[in-house]
């Protein structure tokens, strides 16, 4: 077991994940559907563009789209079709059971909720910067192979006993297994690290992690997984 003092950095809220779309997506989307011209639509359009294509389908149909490039493995056209309905009504990035698809489902609503005013559920996401202090050193290496589990851990205790994480995660968090870490911390960078302390970068969705905005700073402990610790 590591002990470390958290510290919250800063904290916002987002309705956009930063980086999440490219230029390249954008181009890639006009494509599927089948807009004249798009490798000839300058940059600096491209955005608005997609945008607009969109609103020349129905909404569903735009979410057809959507899904079937951001998982084109993970869907097959009955779930994509399913989705797509569900798209107009649902938060899936926080209701469907298939957590390795939330950031997706997150970064598809976001930008089809931009192209039609608010049809499709509003997102939010937070971001925050954290620093994890050890009085011993050797202990920053929990974070060495897979941080989002351990980090994950730390966070937690900063957080509520009722929050949703501590509720629904609770052997998860106590145990040596937490593979749905990776899908709760959909950005999670390393920013800053010295010899007994590091800070992450985090950014998930306001559904797990909003009311880490009252943390302030805390001790606690944390582990790796057990996999994770295997392979180091």
């Amino acid at each position: 077991m590591s002990n470390f003092t958290v510290e919250r950095l800063s904290f916002s809220t987002l309705t956009e994940l930063p980086n999440s779309w490219q230029n390249t997506d954008y181009r890639a989307l006009l494509q599927k559907m089948n807009f004249e011209g798009a490798d000839a639509v300058s940059e600096a359009e491209l955005k608005e563009m997609c945008l607009m294509s969109f609103t020349d389908l129905e909404p569903r149909e735009a979410a057809e789209v959507v899904l079937g490039y951001l998982f084109p493995e993970q869907l097959t056209s009955g779930q994509v079709e399913n989705l797509s309905h569900q798209m107009l009504t649902e938060k899936l990035w926080e209701e469907n059971p298939e957590m390795p698809l939330h950031k997706g489902f997150y970064q598809g609503t976001q930008l089809l909720h931009d192209a039609f005013n608010g049809t499709f559920p509003a997102t939010k996401a937070v971001e925050f910067q954290v620093k994890c202090t050890t009085e011993n050193p050797a202990e920053l290496d929990v974070f060495a192979t897979e941080p989002a589990a351990p980090l994950l851990r730390l966070l937690a205790q900063g957080l509520p006993d009722n929050a949703l994480l501590n509720r629904l995660f609770s052997t998860q968090l106590a145990g040596t297994e937490f593979v749905e870490a990776k899908s709760i911390l959909w950005q999670l960078k390393e920013t800053e690290k010295t010899a007994n302390s590091v800070v992450f970068d985090v950014v998930g969705s306001a559904n797990w992690l909003e009311d880490f905005k009252y943390a302030d700073e805390y001790a606690a402990t944390t582990h790796a997984d057990a996999v994770a610790a295997e392979e180091e």
